[in-house]
């Protein structure tokens, strides 16, 4: 008998496999696996998504240094629970661009543009949101391994730190999405900027829970993290400049 995963001889009586550790499937698939699988692995509260999104809030440590350190069955891998998190940010989108664009308010009293134009630039950052929050990972990770490096982590290690901080910043906040949505949909653009707040400081409790809290490092990560969202704002007007959604002309104030 071989494993069906990874083709390893085993023996007649092993249940899992003793090289990749997948289970050794006797039985035919009858709905009744397919229940108790779906059970094990969704609705189970110490599988492997529900101990991450808990571990993550409480120990994240944990999480980021045991990946690191090679854990690889107890927690989720950094990939797949951004892939949860993105798959969570698209649900969010869908039913901002079906249901609630025209609710926004994008006459923002700080913001010098038509309120025309602040929905169209709304709706092309919505084309290409995801590969906009993606790069808040090197972001994150940059600032904390020239900031908090306690640890001698390399870069690498840093963007899994970011990918797990990120990801986790993604799924916990997409209930407070949907209520402003649903409740305060006019105040989206307003709440949207404490929210980003958050993310830098969920990173910093990260980052601190894994190399210890320091003032001035939580100061300089904080700066190094507004630069790196500066850089990102201003990548995205070029964008808008580029793609013609926005001209010169826009920038200038109207009195």
């Amino acid at each position: 008998m071989n494993c069906k995963n990874c083709q390893i001889q085993l023996q007649t009586d092993e249940n899992y496999c003793h090289s990749c550790g997948a289970k050794v499937m006797r039985n035919r698939l009858t709905f009744k696996n397919l229940w108790n699988d779906f059970k094990e692995r969704v609705l189970n509260l110490d599988n492997n998504f529900f101990r991450t999104f808990k571990d993550l809030f409480l120990r994240p440590h944990a999480v980021v240094d045991g990946y690191i350190s090679g854990v690889r069955k107890k927690y989720m891998d950094p990939i797949s629970y951004m892939g949860i998190a993105l798959t969570f940010s698209g649900l969010q989108l869908f039913l901002l661009r079906k249901y609630f664009l025209d609710k926004i308010n994008y006459d923002l009293p700080f913001n010098n543009f038509d309120p025309e134009l602040a929905r169209k630039m709304m709706l092309v950052s919505l084309d290409f949101n995801s590969f906009v929050f993606l790069l808040y990972i090197p972001v994150v990770a940059l600032a904390g391994w020239v900031v908090y490096n306690k640890k001698s982590y390399l870069l690498s290690e840093y963007l899994v730190q970011g990918t797990y901080s990120l990801g986790h910043y993604s799924i916990f906040t997409t209930p407070v999405t949907l209520i402003i949505l649903l409740l305060v949909p006019e105040y989206y653009f307003d709440l949207s900027f404490p929210l980003i707040a958050l993310m830098a400081f969920y990173a910093i409790y990260v980052a601190s829970k894994i190399h210890g809290f320091y003032w001035l490092r939580t100061l300089l990560f904080f700066f190094g993290f507004g630069l790196g969202f500066l850089a990102l704002g201003i990548l995205l007007n070029i964008i808008f400049l580029l793609s013609g959604v926005i001209t010169l002309e826009d920038y200038i104030p109207k009195g």
